[in-house]
């Protein structure tokens, strides 16, 4: 593929909610620009930009695709990100390397709560917004209920571009209202067709021409002096607004068809902002526009981790231009690293880049420590801003179906983690088990498909198990006295220790010996003696902790006393006076905070106090949003992220992190005791 300077690179992202057809848009944007023969369809697995194994089987995308598309003179950089909210973290990866998204919304579904997030995503994040409004060949479709709701939320930015005729309770022909002129559409191709008379086009023309005034002061005079606008003056409009984020264009069609397509991709590569008007912010907040005279620079927006082609690196390039054979400094770790071989992404093929300008993408393999967000460049003094990716939201303890695979497991994922940061893995030191935390249901059945059919590995999912601690109420004073007697020496130790409740996490040993009952070089076997006891708990076997042990006294013997023997007289000592002192059960507890809209507040709280939460504050926020922060018991609190689904629609976002432990009211414990006897 030929270079492309910044000022002809175009990089759009495809978001919306699950199912609303942004891949099926890529597809029809594709065949209208010649790099495909059809239109492909999900349901035969057939779709350029669904390539994955895991695509393909579950008819939906899991993960961000990108595609370089050549249009005439300039360069369309296509990324489409998931839908579903499971796989939001490549919709942090679309967002991150666009300019500018279009937010496909089907005219049956209406505005869903994707769509809303994904356009909050973009605003926050400064980039031009667009919609298209597809699958108007859908029973039921209705475009003008969606552009209603859209106005409703957003206001006067909402600019229609291309509209619906629906005659005969079926869409007869589009209007583009750039040109004030009509087509019909046999599949791709237009034809002009009479334009018909209708309030609903007036008053659509008229929102637009409002739009394109209010994004220029010379035009507002011409409006207001009732001049009517050139082509050229619209576009200019448009994209002046469409900039600066006064006017978000809405476009419509029939994705499967392409019906509309061509217009919408005409009119999007006229007034989308190409990479020379757009910008990116370094780690320290700096804003620095994309430019092909600065140093060299690309950041990784995208790992690929496979097991035989090794890793590929999606990169946008920052500033210069690149090449094959490039060496670049990773300025998170100062290593240097040879691009050997670049590439330009088309779905599952990739074809070789000569170089690469400002603005641009492209793909690179087999670097060496280099990770999602990393930023390279020739001195290693340029970093981007970090992108935030959400938080898991849903664990699960994993353990292997073949005995003898735990190591190969906890690669396995280790290498998943760096192509997905939504996915989290760590190994439970208190219940010994390794947890995969991720954002869903189904991206942890993902994970476990791709461990699979990528490693080899496979796995069974189970609860985790909570992390209960066992601690003391009362000060007992206990002897621990050990005496065995055998041919030759014998074995002899005794120990009175007082045990009493304290604050600390670990045990804590002190020593009260006068006259030298117990001499100082057994100490510490009577203090390993009382650690490896409270490894595990008297009442269900979950590590002690809160104990003061104090020696305060004993005796020896000067020929049987050893250190094993001391060691097994703090054992019986911890053994017989544990029990006396008032043992209880903890639980941990988690500092809880959820964002939700304000009309679910409700419903979210009720959840909570179900769940022996206790709510400490509310807050409004951003968005007609409020935060609750509530302190809940680990226990209770397994699928609180598929009810906050349930409720909230996937609108809810929440974090836990571990507060402290509590006793656990008497009735769960006992229930607790008696299920670890079992």
């Amino acid at each position: 593929m030929k270079n492309y300077s910044t000022n002809q690179i175009r990089n759009v992202a495809l978001l919306g909610h699950g199912s609303s057809g942004k891949t099926t848009l890529a597809d029809a944007i594709l065949y209208y620009g010649k790099a495909i023969e059809r239109i492909g369809k999900s349901t035969d697995g057939t779709m350029t930009l669904d390539f994955d194994a895991e695509e393909k089987k579950r008819k939906v995308s899991v993960s961000t695709a990108v595609y370089s598309l050549e249009l005439a003179d300039s360069k369309l950089n296509i990324i489409d990100a998931p839908g579903l909210f499971d796989f939001a973290g490549g919709v942090c990866e679309a967002v991150a390397a666009a300019d500018a998204g279009v937010i496909v919304i089907s005219g049956k579904s209406g505005l869903t709560v994707g769509a809303k997030q994904n356009y909050q995503k973009l605003r926050d994040a400064g980039k031009s917004v667009a919609f298209f409004i597809g699958k108007l060949d859908s029973t039921h479709a209705h475009f003008y209920r969606v552009i209603s709701a859209l106005v409703a939320n957003y206001g006067a930015v909402i600019c229609p571009v291309v509209i619906p005729v629906i005659e005969n309770d079926a869409v007869s022909c589009y209007v583009d209202l750039i040109e004030n002129k009509a087509y019909a559409f046999d599949g791709i191709t237009a034809k002009e067709h009479r334009m018909p008379v209708s309030t609903e086009i007036d008053n659509m023309r008229n929102m637009l021409l409002e739009a394109i005034a209010s994004a220029d002061e010379d035009l507002m005079e011409k409006y207001f002096a009732g001049e009517e606008f050139t082509k050229e003056e619209i576009l200019k409009g448009l994209k002046s607004g469409v900039k600066n984020g006064d006017i978000c264009p809405v476009f419509c069609g029939v994705q499967q068809s392409g019906a509309a397509v061509g217009t919408f991709i005409d009119t999007l590569t006229e007034i989308m902002p190409t990479a020379a008007d757009c910008s990116y912010t370094t780690a320290d907040g700096d804003t620095k526009e994309y430019s092909e005279s600065g140093e060299t620079a690309i950041n990784i927006f995208k790992t690929i981790a496979d097991p035989f082609v090794g890793k590929l690196s999606y990169f946008k390039v920052l500033s210069g231009t690149v090449g094959s054979d490039t060496k670049l400094i990773n300025s998170r770790t100062g290593d240097e690293e040879r691009l050997s071989k670049i590439v330009v992404l088309k779905g599952a093929k990739s074809e070789d880049a000569g170089k690469l300008s400002a603005g641009d993408i492209g793909a690179v393999a087999k670097l060496g420590d280099v990770l999602t967000g990393d930023t390279l460049s020739l001195k290693g003094n340029i970093t981007a801003a970090a992108v935030k990716f959400p938080a898991p939201s849903l664990s699960v303890a994993v353990y292997p179906k073949s005995k003898g695979d735990e190591e190969k497991i906890a690669s396995s994922l280790n290498r998943m983690t760096e192509e997905d940061p939504t996915i989290i893995i760590k190994n439970d030191k208190s219940t010994k088990e390794l947890i995969l935390s991720a954002l869903g249901e189904q991206h942890i059945d993902v994970i476990v498909s791709r461990l699979k059919s990528k490693f080899g590995a496979e796995v069974e999912l189970k609860q985790p198990k909570i992390a209960y601690r066992e601690t003391i109420r009362k000060s007992v004073k206990v002897q621990g006295r050990h005496k065995k007697q055998s041919g030759g020496h014998g074995q002899f130790g005794d120990v009175w220790i007082r045990f009493e409740p304290t604050d600390s996490d670990e045990l804590i040993f002190e020593d009260e010996i006068f006259g030298g009952s117990v001499p100082k070089n057994f100490f510490p076997a009577v203090e390993k003696g009382l650690r490896e006891c409270t490894e595990k708990g008297v009442l269900a076997g979950y590590p002690t902790v809160g104990i003061k042990a104090v020696l305060y006294d004993g005796s020896y013997h000067p020929v049987d006393s050893s250190e094993m023997s001391f060691k097994l007289a703090a054992s019986l000592a911890y053994k017989e006076g544990i029990p006396q002192a008032g043992p209880v059960l903890l639980e941990p507890i988690s500092t809880l905070k959820v964002i939700v809209p304000d009309e679910m507040l409700g419903d979210v709280i009720g959840d909570i106090n179900k769940r022996r939460g206790r709510i400490i504050g509310m807050e409004p926020i951003a968005n007609k949003q409020q935060q609750i922060i509530a302190e809940v018991p680990d226990a209770e609190m397994s699928d609180f992220s598929t009810a906050m689904r349930s409720i909230t629609q996937g609108t809810a976002t929440f974090t836990m992190d571990l507060a402290r432990y509590e006793e656990v009211p008497s009735n769960i414990a006992q229930k607790v005791i008696e299920a670890s006897k079992e």
